[in-house]
Formats: structure tokens, sequence, C-alpha cells
């Protein structure tokens, strides 16, 4: 029988994630890679509980506690170090929906494109003169662009994946 449906697999929703406050460092480099992750270092677990039921996400915890609770989709974290981290995420939940850095790397708003006269005033005047592209988060108006530190960024992108 030639059965040409996609598999299960291959039709799942990216995932969605929020990390609990033990694990900031995580949630930072999951965006920087593309994942959806929400994070507040505020957030108790009662509202992490609540927002991981409401908008489907799956909690990243260190928490054993956590992970039992009913009603939520939850991955305990067994590492403390990053990249064992990631590469247990991705392992459980796949590649990110998005390509890597964009995603705000502070509040985790997809970043768009903003034109470079629009940034003249907001970024450093060396950083205007020497980059082309701009990126902005619509969300907290940060200011995105490449430059060195992005080179080494992809580069401990490229080697957690």
């Amino acid at each position: 029988m030639d059965d040409t449906r996609p598999d299960a697999e291959d039709q799942r929703e990216p995932a969605r994630l929020i990390a609990d406050v033990m694990l900031g460092r995580l949630a930072k480099w999951l965006r920087l890679m593309g994942y959806d992750t929400r994070y507040d270092n505020a957030a108790e677990d009662v509202t992490l509980l609540r927002i991981a039921q409401q908008e489907d996400r799956i909690l990243l915890t260190r928490d054993r506690g956590l992970v039992r609770q009913r009603g939520v989709r939850a991955i305990w974290i067994e590492s403390q170090e990053l990249a064992a981290q990631i590469r247990q995420v991705q392992a459980a939940v796949g590649p990110p929906a998005n390509s890597a850095l964009t995603r705000c790397a502070v509040c985790n708003t997809r970043l768009e494109p903003i034109a470079r006269a629009d940034v003249e005033e907001r970024v450093p005047t060396y950083v205007f003169q020497t980059q082309e592209e701009f990126r902005r988060c619509p969300h907290c108006e940060r200011i995105y662009w490449a430059a060195t530190h992005v080179d080494r960024m992809r580069e401990m992108i490229d080697r957690l994946e």
C-alpha cells in the first residue's frame, strides 16, 4: 500500500515553550535559536502552569514537582549545563519554528526589519556607519544588527544544533 500522507511527526505544530525561573539563560538561547520561548523571572509556579495550559506551551523546568502537575506538558531539564539543556529540548521538541536570530532575546517577540534611516538616532554612530541592516522588536523597541557578537552567537548555535 502506498501511503503518501506525512508522518504524524511531520504534522505536529512547532513547539511553544515556557521556561521556569531557574532557566533564564536557556530561555534566552532558545529564543536566539528561533524557539518561541516565554520567560518571566518573577513568575510563580501557578502562573507558569496557567500560561502553559492557556497557551498550549511546554513547560521547561528544573522543579520535579512542576513536572508532575496534571494538565500541562512539561520537560524536566536534567543538566545544569547549557549545551546539554539545549540538546535535551531539541531532542524532545524538534527543531525551532523560526530561523535563528529572528526573535527578541529579551521579550520573545518576532523581530521586524526597520529602515536604516529610522535607527540613526537610536544606535551608536559607529554601528550606524558600519551596518546596513537592522531589525526592531515591535514590543520592547530594542534594535538589533549583525555585528561580531552575532558571528559568535551563530558559532555557538551551530555547535548546539
